[in-house]
């Protein structure tokens, strides 16, 4: 396949990009923002992103005059009196003696080196092709050449997936998280809002689509319920329900609902003394004690105004339906269970998606989990033995500056494991559509970044903080359309490309279904119950 040839280089700097004036028979519009290109300079191939795009005149007096009633002499001018010029982000080189050796830019090319249009081979040298462990993801916005992320840097660092309302972010993480089940490389536990990722929902221009489940099966796929007559009522099947206990509740989990109860400072540090006392019966003797029994708390130092305050509001949360005196069936260490082996667990929410409930339950479930992990990957690091490496763990949150916002984040346990990185083999996959909501801190962490369309500039700042040659991925990102496309950077690509998604629709779902590993191997059971 011949190249087409786009024009030559003659300026720039390894800092702030090349220039190339584009040859005579080329034509300006041809090109678009972020299309990926090829340079070929003397002793390298540089693989570079156009980040702008300039119309120039040799002679200024031609713009004051411009030949507008003469299309043959525009014709003539062209190329030659005007032309245009493209500028260039290099974003890999690698030597012509070994083109698959790929490494970051530390070079320019020479002047009037040629530059030409990517073709297939080119994005297949680069994002690879699709695997076991590549997953087609798109194709870039001006061809149909596939696009792969790599699956396995991307489940071993917190990821994050943003997007303005109705840019499709749902639809982008479940690509994601059925890549990711297809490959077996990490266990999924998904916290589902609105209940949309276990069985069919509604797209637009696709109609019905499938559910994870409905796709991977339900051997695979176990769907955890809060609200069984909502689930019942969608026509769908759950493994079990869902209910917290009191005791399970701890202060830091009202530390976080603290603006969703309106509770003060000294509210909290009051939870923390009930909890010195009465252990993990806190909260159910809180909520039981009368007039008498506050006073004598308050008797050993505790504020009354701050306790009454404290039972009043978290009373609250003993009227949810799912919250019980004490849980008889230990769902916690099911759950954790579950994914140890390799299976895959969505929670849904059902009619209890108020914030209450789902920063309640997300924080408790997440915490106990991250504590089994900590304690696997401590052995492992004692032991050393193949046979005790934890099985990586991804959690995926939607609405996440619920949990991550500067005043929470250094609070909450999905802050804590967004900055330990991959230490304890547990990630995050955060789907939000305000990022600039979300800590400075956690955004710097985010190993991968995939961003469909935004127009807030502080939530366009937020994706890019940290990341070189933001300027330019921001004109990219500017120019996404609103439905089906978005911005893929960071560990799981060895370049930033601008996409349009791959359908997520019954063809995918077909070619999900054929190429799926085998479910890993239980052990026989009768019921839920023989299992634990």
């Amino acid at each position: 396949m011949t190249q087409q040839r786009i024009g030559v280089v003659t300026s720039g700097s390894l800092v702030n990009g090349l220039t190339v004036r584009l040859a005579p028979d080329y034509a300006v519009e041809r090109l678009r923002v972020g299309q990926y290109v090829v340079i070929h300079g003397s002793h390298h191939q540089f693989f570079a992103t156009v980040s702008d795009i300039t119309l120039e005149a040799t002679d200024r007096a031609l713009l004051s005059d411009p030949p507008t009633d003469d299309p043959f002499l525009t014709d003539v001018l062209a190329g030659t009196a005007t032309y245009g010029t493209v500028s260039l982000r290099p974003q890999l080189m690698a030597p012509h003696a070994d083109p698959a050796a790929l490494e970051p830019p530390r070079a320019v090319p020479t002047h009037f080196a040629s530059v030409y249009e990517a073709d297939p081979d080119d994005f297949t040298r680069v994002f690879g092709s699709a695997d076991e462990w590549h997953f087609e993801i798109g194709q870039p916005l001006d061809s149909d050449i596939p696009i792969c992320i790599d699956l396995r840097p991307l489940v071993e660092r917190s990821n994050g997936v943003f997007g303005k309302s109705g840019t499709g972010k749902s639809f982008l993480t479940r690509l994601l998280l059925a890549g990711i089940i297809r490959a077996d490389v990490a266990s999924n536990l998904v916290f589902d809002m609105h209940s949309e990722y276990a069985h069919e929902v509604r797209a637009e221009r696709l109609g019905v689509v499938k559910g994870l489940r409905q796709i991977f099966g339900a051997d695979r796929v176990l769907l955890y319920t809060l609200d069984p007559d909502s689930t019942r009522a969608r026509g769908a099947a759950f493994d079990q329900q869902v209910r917290i206990g009191l005791n399970q509740i701890e202060p830091e989990d009202v530390m976080l609902l603290s603006r969703a109860l309106n509770l003060s400072a000294t509210a909290a540090e009051t939870a923390f003394m009930v909890q010195q006392r009465y252990g993990d019966r806190w909260l159910s003797t809180l909520l039981q004690m009368d007039a008498d029994q506050q006073q004598e708390f308050v008797a050993d130092g505790a504020h009354p105004g701050s306790l009454g305050a404290l039972r009043r509001k978290l009373a609250q949360l003993e009227r949810l339906p799912f919250v019980v005196p004490s849980s008889e069936t230990n769902v916690l260490q099911s759950l954790t269970r579950r994914l140890a082996r390799g299976q895959h667990v969505i929670l849904e929410f059902g009619r209890q998606g108020s914030d209450l409930a789902y920063m309640l339950v997300a924080n408790i479930l997440t915490r106990h989990i991250h504590q089994h992990w900590v304690g696997l990957a401590e052995t492992f690091l004692r032991t050393r033995s193949p046979a005790d490496k934890p099985r990586q763990l991804m959690i995926t949150i939607e609405e996440a500056h619920k949990f991550l916002e500067p005043a929470l984040a250094r609070q909450t346990i999905f802050g804590t494991i967004a900055r330990e990185l991959r230490k304890y083999y547990v990630t995050l996959l955060v789907v939000d559509q305000r990022p600039s909501s979300i800590d400075d801190e956690v955004m710097s962490q985010l190993g991968t970044r995939i961003s469909a369309l935004l127009n807030d500039e502080k939530d366009i700042a937020a994706v890019f903080s940290g990341v070189s040659g933001a300027a330019a991925l921001k004109a990219v990102l500017a120019t996404l359309d609103s439905k089906q496309q978005a911005l893929v950077l960071g560990h799981a690509v060895p370049m930033p490309v601008a996409i349009r998604t791959r359908p997520y629709d019954a063809r995918f779902a077909s070619e999900m279904t054929h190429a799926t590993m085998a479910p890993p191997v239980l052990e026989a059971a009768g019921t839920l119950e023989d299992l634990f």
